[in-house]
Protein backbone atom coordinates (compact mmCIF):
# COMPACT_ATOMS: atom_id res chain seq x y z
CA UNK A 1 0.00 0.00 0.00
CA UNK A 2 2.74 2.16 0.45
CA UNK A 3 4.50 1.97 -2.79
CA UNK A 4 1.13 1.94 -4.66
CA UNK A 5 0.29 5.81 -2.66
CA UNK A 6 3.98 6.69 -3.20
CA UNK A 7 4.15 5.99 -7.27
CA UNK A 8 0.48 7.33 -8.15
CA UNK A 9 1.26 10.96 -6.93
CA UNK A 10 4.82 10.79 -8.80
CA UNK A 11 3.23 10.11 -11.59
CA UNK A 12 0.57 12.37 -11.45
CA UNK A 13 3.68 15.46 -10.73
CA UNK A 14 5.58 14.00 -13.93
CA UNK A 15 2.66 14.64 -15.88
CA UNK A 16 1.62 18.28 -14.67
CA UNK A 17 5.28 19.48 -15.58
CA UNK A 18 5.58 17.27 -18.79
CA UNK A 19 2.61 19.17 -20.13
CA UNK A 20 4.41 22.62 -20.81
CA UNK A 21 7.36 21.59 -22.22
CA UNK A 22 5.69 18.88 -25.08
CA UNK A 23 3.54 22.14 -26.11
CA UNK A 24 6.41 24.56 -26.44
CA UNK A 25 8.51 22.11 -28.63
CA UNK A 26 5.27 21.45 -30.79
CA UNK A 27 4.79 24.96 -31.50
CA UNK A 28 8.91 25.00 -32.07
CA UNK A 29 8.15 22.49 -34.85
CA UNK A 30 5.14 24.31 -36.41
CA UNK A 31 7.24 27.46 -36.89
CA UNK A 32 8.62 27.11 -40.65
CA UNK A 33 12.40 28.10 -40.46
CA UNK A 34 13.95 30.57 -42.66
CA UNK A 35 17.07 29.50 -45.18
CA UNK A 36 19.81 31.57 -45.06
CA UNK A 37 21.76 32.95 -48.61
CA UNK A 38 24.78 33.75 -49.71
CA UNK A 39 24.16 36.75 -51.55
CA UNK A 40 26.52 39.55 -53.23
CA UNK A 41 25.86 43.41 -54.77
CA UNK A 42 25.30 44.27 -58.53
CA UNK A 43 28.65 46.28 -58.80
CA UNK A 44 30.62 48.06 -61.90
CA UNK A 45 33.77 45.82 -62.77
CA UNK A 46 36.38 45.82 -65.79
CA UNK A 47 35.29 42.78 -67.81
CA UNK A 48 37.40 41.58 -71.16
CA UNK A 49 36.31 39.54 -73.62
CA UNK A 50 39.17 37.17 -75.10
CA UNK A 51 39.11 33.99 -77.74
CA UNK A 52 41.68 31.47 -77.18
CA UNK A 53 43.68 30.93 -80.42
CA UNK A 54 46.96 28.17 -81.31
CA UNK A 55 49.02 28.20 -83.70
CA UNK A 56 52.53 28.36 -85.33
CA UNK A 57 55.10 30.96 -85.74
CA UNK A 58 55.74 31.06 -89.33
CA UNK A 59 58.25 33.99 -91.25
CA UNK A 60 55.94 37.09 -91.65
CA UNK A 61 57.57 37.15 -95.37
CA UNK A 62 59.93 34.44 -96.66
CA UNK A 63 61.80 34.98 -99.54
CA UNK A 64 63.15 32.14 -101.96
CA UNK A 65 66.90 32.65 -103.72
CA UNK A 66 66.99 31.18 -107.11
CA UNK A 67 69.51 31.27 -109.43
CA UNK A 68 68.70 34.06 -112.59
CA UNK A 69 71.35 31.93 -114.86
CA UNK A 70 71.24 28.69 -115.37
CA UNK A 71 73.62 25.46 -116.31
CA UNK A 72 76.48 26.81 -113.86
CA UNK A 73 78.02 25.06 -111.13
CA UNK A 74 78.24 26.57 -107.91
CA UNK A 75 81.78 27.96 -106.79
CA UNK A 76 81.57 29.68 -103.94
CA UNK A 77 78.49 29.98 -100.84
CA UNK A 78 79.25 32.34 -98.07
CA UNK A 79 76.34 31.73 -95.91
CA UNK A 80 74.93 29.40 -93.64
CA UNK A 81 71.98 28.82 -92.40
CA UNK A 82 71.26 31.02 -89.11
CA UNK A 83 73.55 34.07 -90.46
CA UNK A 84 72.18 37.41 -90.81
CA UNK A 85 72.71 39.31 -93.98
CA UNK A 86 72.15 42.74 -95.15
CA UNK A 87 70.77 43.85 -98.65
CA UNK A 88 73.42 43.51 -101.12
CA UNK A 89 75.40 40.96 -99.49
CA UNK A 90 77.02 37.97 -101.59
CA UNK A 91 75.42 34.82 -100.75
CA UNK A 92 76.44 32.51 -103.65
CA UNK A 93 78.86 33.11 -106.43
CA UNK A 94 78.57 31.08 -109.38
CA UNK A 95 81.37 30.14 -112.22
CA UNK A 96 81.26 32.79 -114.38
CA UNK A 97 84.15 32.09 -117.05
CA UNK A 98 81.73 31.27 -119.73
CA UNK A 99 79.70 33.99 -118.74
CA UNK A 100 83.08 36.46 -118.82
CA UNK A 101 83.72 35.20 -122.42
CA UNK A 102 79.97 35.77 -123.73
CA UNK A 103 81.07 39.76 -122.81
CA UNK A 104 84.19 39.74 -124.46
CA UNK A 105 81.93 38.30 -127.29
CA UNK A 106 78.84 40.47 -127.07
CA UNK A 107 81.90 43.69 -126.62
CA UNK A 108 83.30 42.86 -129.95
CA UNK A 109 80.13 42.23 -131.70
CA UNK A 110 79.34 46.01 -130.59
CA UNK A 111 82.58 47.37 -131.56
CA UNK A 112 82.31 45.43 -135.23
CA UNK A 113 78.94 47.32 -135.34
CA UNK A 114 79.45 50.90 -134.58
CA UNK A 115 82.83 50.28 -136.68
CA UNK A 116 79.79 49.43 -139.26
CA UNK A 117 78.47 52.88 -138.59
CA UNK A 118 81.32 55.00 -138.86
CA UNK A 119 81.80 53.12 -142.62
CA UNK A 120 78.01 53.97 -143.72
CA UNK A 121 78.41 57.55 -142.29
CA UNK A 122 81.51 57.95 -144.81
CA UNK A 123 80.22 56.45 -147.56
CA UNK A 124 76.89 58.82 -146.80
CA UNK A 125 79.57 61.64 -147.32
CA UNK A 126 80.89 60.34 -150.44
CA UNK A 127 77.57 59.47 -151.65
CA UNK A 128 76.59 63.08 -150.95
CA UNK A 129 79.35 64.66 -152.28
CA UNK A 130 78.62 62.49 -155.93
CA UNK A 131 75.44 63.47 -156.12
CA UNK A 132 76.21 67.21 -155.71
CA UNK A 133 78.49 67.38 -158.41
CA UNK A 134 75.73 65.00 -160.35
CA UNK A 135 73.51 67.84 -160.52
CA UNK A 136 75.68 70.58 -160.96
CA UNK A 137 76.44 68.67 -164.06
CA UNK A 138 72.95 68.01 -165.27
CA UNK A 139 72.49 71.67 -164.20
CA UNK A 140 75.33 73.10 -166.73
CA UNK A 141 74.27 70.84 -168.92
CA UNK A 142 70.69 71.94 -169.60
CA UNK A 143 71.97 75.25 -169.25
CA UNK A 144 74.03 74.49 -173.08
CA UNK A 145 71.50 72.19 -174.52
CA UNK A 146 68.95 75.59 -174.39
CA UNK A 147 71.63 77.36 -175.93
CA UNK A 148 72.22 74.95 -178.31
CA UNK A 149 75.55 74.21 -177.44
CA UNK A 150 75.50 70.81 -176.12
CA UNK A 151 74.03 67.91 -178.28
CA UNK A 152 70.86 65.84 -176.36
CA UNK A 153 72.91 62.75 -175.64
CA UNK A 154 74.98 64.73 -173.65
CA UNK A 155 72.45 65.99 -171.90
CA UNK A 156 71.09 62.35 -171.56
CA UNK A 157 74.28 61.18 -170.03
CA UNK A 158 74.01 64.03 -167.50
CA UNK A 159 70.73 63.06 -166.02
CA UNK A 160 71.49 59.60 -165.72
CA UNK A 161 74.91 60.10 -163.70
CA UNK A 162 72.23 62.79 -161.92
CA UNK A 163 70.08 59.60 -161.16
CA UNK A 164 72.73 57.20 -160.41
CA UNK A 165 73.83 59.61 -157.88
CA UNK A 166 70.90 60.26 -155.98
CA UNK A 167 70.64 56.45 -155.78
CA UNK A 168 73.72 55.95 -154.31
CA UNK A 169 73.28 58.55 -151.37
CA UNK A 170 69.89 56.66 -150.74
CA UNK A 171 71.44 53.60 -150.56
CA UNK A 172 74.10 55.14 -148.52
CA UNK A 173 71.68 56.34 -146.11
CA UNK A 174 69.77 52.97 -145.75
CA UNK A 175 73.04 51.77 -144.56
CA UNK A 176 73.89 53.97 -142.06
CA UNK A 177 70.22 53.15 -140.68
CA UNK A 178 71.26 49.24 -141.05
CA UNK A 179 74.36 49.21 -139.36
CA UNK A 180 73.09 51.84 -136.59
CA UNK A 181 70.15 49.20 -135.65
CA UNK A 182 73.09 46.46 -135.80
CA UNK A 183 74.69 48.50 -133.00
CA UNK A 184 71.55 48.64 -130.93
CA UNK A 185 71.22 45.31 -131.28
CA UNK A 186 74.59 44.64 -130.25
CA UNK A 187 74.18 47.09 -127.17
CA UNK A 188 71.37 44.85 -126.05
CA UNK A 189 73.51 41.85 -126.50
CA UNK A 190 76.15 43.10 -124.34
CA UNK A 191 73.59 44.10 -121.72
CA UNK A 192 72.15 40.92 -121.26
CA UNK A 193 75.70 39.41 -120.93
CA UNK A 194 76.96 41.93 -119.02
CA UNK A 195 73.71 40.66 -116.31
CA UNK A 196 73.98 37.16 -116.83
CA UNK A 197 77.40 37.67 -115.74
CA UNK A 198 76.82 39.82 -113.08
CA UNK A 199 73.90 37.49 -112.02
CA UNK A 200 76.58 34.83 -111.15
CA UNK A 201 77.12 36.67 -108.11
CA UNK A 202 73.85 36.00 -106.19
CA UNK A 203 73.34 38.63 -103.40
CA UNK A 204 70.35 39.12 -100.87
CA UNK A 205 67.32 41.26 -102.00
CA UNK A 206 66.49 41.65 -98.94
CA UNK A 207 67.96 41.81 -95.18
CA UNK A 208 66.64 39.10 -93.07
CA UNK A 209 68.16 35.30 -91.87
CA UNK A 210 69.07 32.42 -93.68
CA UNK A 211 66.72 30.09 -92.84
CA UNK A 212 67.19 26.97 -95.23
CA UNK A 213 69.78 26.13 -97.46
CA UNK A 214 69.74 23.55 -100.45
CA UNK A 215 72.78 24.97 -102.07
CA UNK A 216 76.21 22.82 -102.89
CA UNK A 217 79.02 23.57 -104.23
CA UNK A 218 79.95 21.85 -107.55
CA UNK A 219 75.89 21.60 -107.66
CA UNK A 220 74.85 22.90 -111.03
CA UNK A 221 72.48 25.83 -110.91
CA UNK A 222 68.59 25.89 -112.30
CA UNK A 223 65.75 28.22 -111.98
CA UNK A 224 63.96 24.61 -111.14
CA UNK A 225 63.42 22.56 -108.08
CA UNK A 226 63.79 23.53 -105.04
CA UNK A 227 65.58 27.37 -104.00
CA UNK A 228 69.04 27.63 -103.71
CA UNK A 229 68.24 29.67 -100.15
CA UNK A 230 65.06 30.97 -97.52
CA UNK A 231 65.47 34.11 -96.15
CA UNK A 232 63.02 35.41 -93.85
CA UNK A 233 62.93 38.91 -94.93
CA UNK A 234 63.88 41.29 -91.84
CA UNK A 235 64.21 38.81 -89.53
CA UNK A 236 60.35 39.21 -88.32
CA UNK A 237 58.33 35.97 -87.60
CA UNK A 238 54.68 36.29 -86.55
CA UNK A 239 52.32 33.63 -85.19
CA UNK A 240 49.95 32.03 -87.86
CA UNK A 241 47.12 30.88 -86.12
CA UNK A 242 43.66 29.22 -86.66
CA UNK A 243 40.40 30.43 -85.35
CA UNK A 244 36.76 29.40 -85.62
CA UNK A 245 34.06 31.07 -88.14
CA UNK A 246 31.95 32.14 -85.36
CA UNK A 247 34.56 34.19 -83.43
CA UNK A 248 36.44 35.62 -86.51
CA UNK A 249 33.71 38.64 -86.96
CA UNK A 250 34.51 39.28 -83.21
CA UNK A 251 38.44 39.89 -84.08
CA UNK A 252 39.91 43.29 -85.37
CA UNK A 253 43.35 44.08 -87.23
CA UNK A 254 45.03 45.60 -83.83
CA UNK A 255 43.18 43.64 -81.17
CA UNK A 256 45.83 43.14 -78.18
CA UNK A 257 47.14 39.61 -78.19
CA UNK A 258 48.67 37.44 -74.73
CA UNK A 259 50.92 35.19 -75.97
CA UNK A 260 52.81 31.95 -74.44
CA UNK A 261 55.33 30.91 -76.74
CA UNK A 262 56.68 28.05 -76.03
CA UNK A 263 60.30 27.80 -74.31
CA UNK A 264 59.60 31.78 -74.10
CA UNK A 265 56.81 32.22 -71.93
CA UNK A 266 54.20 35.45 -71.79
CA UNK A 267 54.90 37.68 -74.74
CA UNK A 268 52.81 40.07 -76.46
CA UNK A 269 51.23 40.44 -79.89
CA UNK A 270 49.13 42.20 -81.81
CA UNK A 271 46.49 40.90 -84.34
CA UNK A 272 47.88 42.31 -88.00
CA UNK A 273 45.86 40.36 -90.27
CA UNK A 274 43.04 38.35 -90.96
CA UNK A 275 42.43 36.48 -93.59
CA UNK A 276 39.01 36.59 -95.90
CA UNK A 277 38.49 32.90 -96.34
CA UNK A 278 37.49 30.51 -94.50
CA UNK A 279 38.20 26.69 -94.91
CA UNK A 280 34.89 24.90 -95.91
CA UNK A 281 36.34 21.26 -93.89
CA UNK A 282 37.19 22.47 -90.82
CA UNK A 283 35.12 25.97 -90.58
CA UNK A 284 38.33 27.58 -89.42
CA UNK A 285 39.89 30.68 -90.68
CA UNK A 286 43.73 32.03 -90.11
CA UNK A 287 44.84 34.95 -88.65
CA UNK A 288 48.66 36.26 -88.55
CA UNK A 289 49.62 37.69 -84.85
CA UNK A 290 52.48 39.93 -85.15
CA UNK A 291 55.50 39.68 -82.24
CA UNK A 292 58.05 41.51 -80.47
CA UNK A 293 61.47 40.91 -82.16
CA UNK A 294 63.85 38.26 -81.03
CA UNK A 295 66.64 35.96 -82.18
CA UNK A 296 65.10 33.48 -79.73
CA UNK A 297 61.69 33.22 -81.95
CA UNK A 298 62.14 30.21 -84.57
CA UNK A 299 59.91 29.07 -87.02
CA UNK A 300 57.79 26.04 -86.17
CA UNK A 301 57.51 26.89 -82.33
CA UNK A 302 54.42 26.28 -80.75
CA UNK A 303 52.20 29.48 -79.61
CA UNK A 304 48.90 29.97 -77.51
CA UNK A 305 46.89 32.73 -76.11
CA UNK A 306 43.97 34.57 -76.12
CA UNK A 307 43.00 37.67 -78.17
CA UNK A 308 41.27 40.62 -76.20
CA UNK A 309 38.74 41.46 -78.65
CA UNK A 310 36.95 43.85 -75.61
CA UNK A 311 37.93 45.74 -72.58
CA UNK A 312 35.50 47.67 -70.74
CA UNK A 313 33.82 48.77 -67.12
CA UNK A 314 30.18 47.24 -66.49
CA UNK A 315 27.81 46.07 -64.52
CA UNK A 316 28.18 42.50 -63.20
CA UNK A 317 27.39 39.39 -60.95
CA UNK A 318 28.74 36.20 -60.08
CA UNK A 319 29.04 34.21 -62.74
CA UNK A 320 27.44 31.19 -60.75
CA UNK A 321 24.27 33.84 -59.65
CA UNK A 322 23.04 33.59 -63.26
CA UNK A 323 20.39 31.13 -64.62
CA UNK A 324 18.90 30.05 -67.09
CA UNK A 325 15.46 27.82 -67.89
CA UNK A 326 12.91 27.70 -70.37
CA UNK A 327 11.63 31.13 -69.12
CA UNK A 328 14.71 32.31 -69.61
CA UNK A 329 17.90 33.98 -68.42
CA UNK A 330 17.76 35.38 -64.92
CA UNK A 331 18.86 36.33 -61.10
CA UNK A 332 17.24 36.08 -58.19
CA UNK A 333 17.23 39.17 -56.32
CA UNK A 334 17.20 39.56 -52.30
CA UNK A 335 15.28 42.56 -50.96
CA UNK A 336 13.86 42.71 -47.49
CA UNK A 337 14.62 39.58 -46.82
CA UNK A 338 12.03 38.51 -49.90
CA UNK A 339 13.69 36.56 -52.91
CA UNK A 340 12.16 38.00 -56.64
CA UNK A 341 13.17 36.61 -60.16
CA UNK A 342 14.45 39.11 -62.02
CA UNK A 343 14.82 38.62 -65.71
CA UNK A 344 18.43 39.58 -67.14
CA UNK A 345 20.52 40.11 -70.19
CA UNK A 346 24.01 39.12 -70.02
CA UNK A 347 27.17 39.79 -72.03
CA UNK A 348 30.79 38.82 -71.27
CA UNK A 349 32.08 36.35 -68.85
CA UNK A 350 35.28 37.59 -67.09
CA UNK A 351 36.77 35.61 -64.45
CA UNK A 352 34.11 34.37 -61.84
CA UNK A 353 32.14 37.42 -62.98
CA UNK A 354 29.31 37.63 -65.40
CA UNK A 355 27.99 41.05 -67.62
CA UNK A 356 24.40 42.11 -67.14
CA UNK A 357 23.54 44.47 -70.07
CA UNK A 358 19.68 45.05 -68.47
CA UNK A 359 17.29 44.00 -65.51
CA UNK A 360 19.53 45.23 -62.23
CA UNK A 361 20.81 48.19 -61.31
CA UNK A 362 23.82 48.97 -59.71
CA UNK A 363 23.66 48.08 -55.73
CA UNK A 364 20.97 45.39 -56.33
CA UNK A 365 21.58 42.19 -54.27
CA UNK A 366 21.73 38.66 -55.83
CA UNK A 367 22.05 34.78 -54.55
CA UNK A 368 24.98 34.52 -55.45
CA UNK A 369 25.00 30.48 -55.69
CA UNK A 370 22.07 28.04 -55.27
CA UNK A 371 19.35 30.22 -56.46
CA UNK A 372 17.41 27.47 -58.04
CA UNK A 373 16.53 26.34 -55.16
CA UNK A 374 14.88 29.13 -54.65
CA UNK A 375 11.22 30.88 -55.49
CA UNK A 376 9.36 34.18 -55.68
CA UNK A 377 8.38 35.23 -52.17
CA UNK A 378 10.42 33.20 -50.30
CA UNK A 379 11.67 34.56 -47.14
CA UNK A 380 15.37 34.47 -46.61
CA UNK A 381 18.43 35.48 -44.30
CA UNK A 382 20.84 37.29 -46.45
CA UNK A 383 24.70 36.88 -45.57
CA UNK A 384 27.42 38.85 -47.92
CA UNK A 385 29.61 36.57 -49.92
CA UNK A 386 32.89 38.21 -48.05
CA UNK A 387 30.86 37.37 -44.56
CA UNK A 388 31.04 33.74 -45.41
CA UNK A 389 33.63 31.80 -43.44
Amino acid sequence: MFTRSFVLPALLAAAVFAGPVCAQEAALAATPRIPTVTVAPVAKAEVIGQIPVSGTLVPRNEVLVYPQVSGFDIQSIYVEVGDTVKQGDLLIELNSSTLAAQLAQADASLNSAEAAVRQAQSQIESAQAALTQAEATLERSQSLRASGNLSQASLDQSVASALTARAGFASATDGLAVASAQVEQAKAQRKIAALNLDHAKITAQVAGLVSDRQAQIGAIAASGGDPMLKLIANGEIEVEAEVIETALVQISVGDPVDLTIAGLGQVSGTVRLIEPTVDPVNRLGLIRITTPASTALRAGMFASGNIITDRRLALTVPSTAVQTDAGGTFVMVVRDGVISRQAVAVGLLWQDSREVLSGVTEGDTVIAKAGAFFRDGDQVIAIPAGDVK
